[in-house]
């Protein structure tokens, strides 16, 4: 059983620990589903943990959850609240993806875990559609209790050095036992069973078959022993229809009865009704009449034991096409690929491959790849190679062992590698880019249909490869220029320790504007500036390079002149875009700073004891709207030991996040990296915005640390 399998494959890493928690939430919430996520440390992907309530081969496509994604559980860690989802309707409108695979009724929760400071990971619960459109306050109650007590276990579990982590795999717990009845109560269950009209049989929660009546055996035209333990849409061919096992899921998703006619060949008509609940699902077989619309569907081959079913390989179809408008860049794509195609086809490993200069090139893979690498890595195109052949001829190719493979290419030598394996072209617009070599650890027959749609997920590949490859190569391009107008180094100033960081933004396309700059006036003073231009394209870049060298220019003057000069030049320039800027003069003999700033984020002043504030700035307009601003200044203590945080928005700013509490919170981690150096503490608040903030907009920081008077900077990593 895969759920059987998928607990075993988690044991040992401390999540049975979790068994009860996640069992006690749902009881108490009155949930139907659990999902449990765990976030590993310095990781930004949530990984399933414990599933329950539904089969694992349900929740194979949300297995792993990026932070950034538009996903319930991601958006409830970065704001730190409860999301309710109360209908299907509401779901599409604010989380499309995950709407389109499952378009059944049911409502939703996520929270976070949290414990102090520390994000643990979150829980994600599902109610029958039956559910009311509300929370119910004790559900609530019961949701933030659970976390609660499941965040309390995680850290304690740390702190003794034992701490939970992920598996490979879910832990999938079992349902419910229902209850024994007495040898009386069971023998007139059967007649009751017998007496009614058509047939019954029961589906365990994973749609193997645990019950069957003789009577439902005549209806599907079987043995009960030929059925039972199986998948009916496996062991009896005309079952295996999309239409048939989305009715299963949507039964087992929504706990709502649910019903459908099907044609068992050659022309008797069957009527089903499925009755869910948290054991499993009753199901009634009686006679039909043929729809009106019915056509009726051809007899098909029943699929090998290591092939999915058609609703099955559809549904991960399904999801890899939505999932794939997401991505952005190739080892995106070639990761969501993997996440979908692997466990659903049961695939052993994954390698995509390209051309460059006449030889084959990985682009990436997944799985146990490392021995394929040099079968194909560097290959001439023109060599009697399958991944070359594949690429310039377009024509994909299947072994279905490693014999069929080595007859076909004597000189390639894999047999300790693989068992069998597919060779599929990536073709856009005709042309063929790459290969995709999909490999198995066991013999792998490939019926047509299956060959189809291999090939057909190919052709789905390619084209979200080519997007993220020429969005690689604008990406590189735009921030190598971007680069070039930043500070290379930041200059060695005695008395001071700095350290910058500048990330661009890991979600979208352009040129962002944001920049920073330390300047060295004189012995005993110096200057720092940070700004952000409207826009991500080359003209805010361009535009960033002319602030900062109008603020070079102007630098030694008051802060407020500074920025006067440097909006009078902007609005004589009238670029359209608009900038914000805060410059900071540094007296470090007098051990003070006058800052000034033109509508940009006040930065965060921590004190030698570590006591942290945002300063309050007096706000002064954006650069390049009005000639005639003024800028006023503000005068603060610099003693040794404080520590000024200059930072863009990018650092804090996350969708449905007040900007202060954002800012606060960064705050306390910049208070609790005390005793690390600027190049650590600069690290740690990178680290914060990678998991906290959606990645959509460009980041840069600049930390400035005052020594005593004449002491020499601390060398930089």
């Amino acid at each position: 059983m895969q759920n059987h399998e998928a607990s075993v494959a988690a044991t040992g890493s401390g999540t049975e620990l979790l068994d009860d928690p996640v069992a006690r939430v749902v009881q108490e919430a009155g949930a139907s589903v659990a999902m449990l996520y765990l976030l590993p440390k310095n990781e930004t992907t949530l990984r399933l943990t414990v599933l329950a309530g539904a089969p694992g081969q349900l929740a194979i496509p949300w297995n792993r959850v990026t932070l950034s994604a538009p996903m319930p559980v991601s958006d409830a860690m970065r704001h730190r609240c409860l999301i309710w989802l109360g209908s299907q309707e509401e779901l599409a409108r604010r989380y499309p993806r995950p709407a389109l695979v499952l378009p059944y009724r049911f409502s939703l929760a996520a929270a976070p875990i949290r414990t102090g400071d520390t994000d643990w990971g979150g829980l994600v619960l599902l109610w029958p559609g039956s559910h009311p459109p509300q929370l119910a306050p004790r559900e609530r109650d019961a949701v933030v209790r659970g976390c609660r007590n499941i965040g309390m276990l995680m850290q304690q579990s740390e702190s003794i050095g034992y701490p939970v982590l992920p598996g490979t795999q879910p832990r999938v717990l079992p349902p419910p036992e229902p209850p024994v009845p007495e040898p009386a109560e069971g023998s007139a269950a059967m007649e009751f069973v017998r007496r009614l009209p058509g047939g019954s049989c029961a589906l365990r929660m994973d749609g193997t078959v645990s019950f069957l009546t003789p009577a439902a055996a005549e209806l599907l035209g079987t043995r009960p022993e030929d059925v039972l333990g199986t998948l009916p849409w496996v062991s009896l061919p005309w079952m295996d229809n999309p239409a048939i096992e989305d009715h299963y899921r949507a039964a087992v998703i929504s706990r709502q009865q649910t019903s459908f006619t099907a044609l068992r060949p050659p022309d008797r008509w069957l009527s089903f009704h499925l009755f869910p609940n948290a054991t499993g699902i009753s199901v009634r077989i009686l006679p039909a009449v043929k729809p009106v619309s019915a056509d009726s569907p051809l007899p098909q081959a029943a699929p090998t034991p290591a092939t999915p079913s058609r609703a099955t390989a559809l549904y991960h179809l399904m999801h890899l096409a939505a999932t794939l408008t997401e991505a952005v860049g190739t080892r995106d794509v070639i990761e969501l690929a993997g996440d979908q195609l692997m466990p659903a086809f049961r695939i052993h490993s994954l390698i995509v491959l390209t051309s460059d200069q006449g030889r084959l090139r990985i682009e990436g893979g997944r799985g146990s790849h490392a021995a394929l690498v040099d079968g194909f890595d560097g290959v001439p195109l023109s060599a009697d190679n399958p991944a070359a052949h594949v690429l310039t001829t377009g024509v994909p190719a299947f072994f279905a062992t490693a014999g069929e493979l080595e007859r076909a290419y004597p000189a390639l030598v894999l047999r300790e590698t693989v068992v069998a394996c597919a060779f599929l072209p990536l073709v856009v617009s005709g042309q063929p880019i790459g290969s995709l070599v999909l490999s198995y650890d066991r013999p792998h027959d490939f019926p047509p249909e299956e060959r189809a749609l291999l090939t057909s997920i190919a052709g789905l590949l390619a084209q979200a490869l080519d997007r993220a490859r020429l969005y690689d190569t604008k990406d590189r391009l735009a921030h190598s220029l971007q680069a070039h107008l930043l500070p290379h180094t930041l200059p060695r100033i005695p008395g001071l320790d700095v350290a910058a960081r500048y990330l661009p933004a890991a979600r979208g396309t352009g040129i962002g504007g944001d920049f920073y700059d330390l300047i060295r006036l004189d012995d005993t003073t110096a200057a720092a500036a940070i700004g952000d231009v409207q826009g991500h394209n080359v003209n805010a870049a361009a535009l960033m390079g002319q602030v900062r060298t109008a603020v070079h220019a102007s630098a030694g003057a008051p802060p407020d002149e500074v920025l006067a000069r440097t909006n009078r030049l902007l609005t004589d320039l009238d670029p359209g875009l608009f900038t914000s800027c805060l410059y900071v003069h540094l007296d470090l003999a007098g051990h003070r700073a006058v800052l000034a700033t033109a509508g940009h984020p006040s930065p965060l002043l921590r004190q030698p004891d570590g006591q942290t504030e945002m300063l309050k700035l007096p706000p002064g307009l954006l650069l390049g709207i009005d000639p005639a601003s003024r800028y006023p200044t503000t005068e603060i203590p610099l003693p040794p030991g404080a520590t000024l945080a200059l930072f863009t928005d990018g650092l804090v700013e996350a969708p449905g996040v007040d900007f202060d509490d954002a800012t606060a919170e960064l705050a306390e981690h910049f208070a609790l990296a005390l005793d690390q150096d600027m190049d650590d503490v600069a690290d740690t608040l990178v680290r914060y915005a990678e998991r906290f903030t959606p990645g959509t907009d460009d980041i840069a920081l600049l930390l400035i640390n005052a020594l005593e008077t004449g002491a020499p900077p601390r060398p930089r990593r």
